[in-house]
């Protein structure tokens, strides 16, 4: 059976910064490394800051509408109100070459990391941080606005913001409540800030955050339960989504997996790796060193619920999956598919998805759990950084060249 997707439909893929292109000394992230607080370095990593062309070959190959990709905060101001204005000029030789191969830019502004100088001096729970931040989207948008499509502020902001200022597991490394809610209030006005600084200049481009849109359910314990996988989406969600209404154009959402919601007096704490949460422990369990439950229904039913919510077009800006099947990925193939069919249900009954972007295009950095997992349509060799396209690469180039997914009826 043959699925058709809306011809207009942006199909893309997706990479961060700091996760590809290596050699980013300025961040917190590479500070972090270096103190032992994550599983490796990220070194060079991929090297996209100089082998970006042959990446853009391969997303040419793919046939994708979308690239979405982000700017490194550290590269861009390295030191505070100090910009580098050759790394602004590398980045706006890397967007002129996607927009040569007329590939659309969904380009992230703030993709968890921070540049040292900041952390150090303000961090987000800091109300200085508000002008300081909207100093630096300032810049971005007079020196690159014209080149980025679609701007996305934020990327899954309650991650690192919970990880940094509850769990202790990311920068700055607090474990403080008072300081996550002062965070969490300066950086929804810094995203303000950020949107109207962007329509300013850009009125008819979209500017918007993307959201960790996991969907939860419960085992045991009933309604207690249920109101606890309640708790957890307005903790990801309404938390800060509540107070940056009216300043979104689009909603973005990254859907993964399945959190199977259990409580333990055993583990009444808070640990970025387990993702235990006072007593409520979110189960996980596949064959694949993170951990994840694959669940595509998951895809359709956050689809639904983000529609209804915020009644704003929507981007998957990111799904995807780390398997250990190598080249012969036929894991990631049938996730992609399996998740798509979703996709398709959810636009069939009127959710107004406008595009999907698969993470990654390539294995890369993936944050605490270093470069273990692999979430590519491209298998990276690190050590000679040859990339090589896996199987799931070629069929999701069908898909995005002829906007149709064949399944099985």
């Amino acid at each position: 059976m043959k699925l058709q997707f809306p011809k207009d439909f942006q199909w893309g893929v997706a990479t961060s910064s700091y996760q590809v292109e290596g050699g980013n000394s300025n961040s917190d992230w590479w500070q972090w490394e270096k103190l032992g607080r994550a599983d490796n370095e990220s070194g060079r990593a991929c090297d996209y800051w100089n082998l970006y062309k042959q990446d853009h070959d391969l997303l040419e190959q793919l046939g994708v509408k979308m690239f979405r990709c982000s700017i490194e905060w550290a590269r861009v101001e390295t030191a505070d109100g100090e910009f580098d204005e050759k790394a602004i000029a590398h980045y706006r030789e890397i967007f002129e070459d996607l927009k040569k191969r007329n590939i659309k830019t969904q380009v992230t502004l703030w993709w968890w990391t921070s540049p040292i100088w900041f952390q150090e001096k303000y961090g987000f729970h800091k109300k200085e941080s508000v002008e300081i931040f909207a100093r630096y989207v300032q810049k971005v948008v007079d020196e690159l606005g014209d080149l980025i499509d679609v701007f996305t502020v934020l990327n899954e902001p309650m991650v690192p913001l919970g990880q940094g200022f509850l769990a202790g597991a990311f920068p700055p490394g607090f474990k403080n409540p008072i300081k996550f809610l002062k965070a969490v209030n300066y950086i929804a006005e810094a995203y303000k800030k950020s949107y109207q600084i962007i329509h300013e200049k850009y009125p008819d481009k979209q500017v918007g955050i993307t959201y960790l849109y996991n969907w939860y359910e419960s085992e045991g314990f009933g309604i207690l339960l249920n109101t606890i996988n309640r708790i957890a989406q307005w903790y990801r969600i309404d938390l800060l989504g509540n107070k940056i209404k009216g300043c979104q154009d689009y909603v973005g959402v990254n859907y993964y997996r399945l959190g199977k919601i259990k409580f333990s007096l055993k583990n009444f704490r808070m640990d970025s790796r387990n993702q235990t949460y006072l007593g409520f422990t979110i189960e996980e369990d596949l064959g694949n060193v993170m951990k994840w439950i694959s669940y595509p229904q998951g895809m359709y039913k956050v689809l639904k619920e983000a529609g209804e919510k915020f009644k704003l077009p929507i981007y998957i800006t990111e799904n995807g999956g780390p398997t250990r099947t190598g080249i012969e990925d036929a894991d990631r193939i049938e996730f992609i598919k399996s998740h798509l069919a979703m996709v398709h249900r959810a636009i069939s009954q009127g959710v107004d998805v406008r595009g999907y972007n698969f993470w990654s295009l390539m294995d890369n950095l993936e944050w605490l759990y270093g470069y273990e997992p692999k979430f590519g349509l491209i298998e990276m060799d690190y050590e000679t950084l040859e990339r090589k396209p896996r199987k799931s690469f070629y069929e999701y180039a069908k898909i995005c060249k002829t906007s149709e997914l064949e399944i099985e009826d």
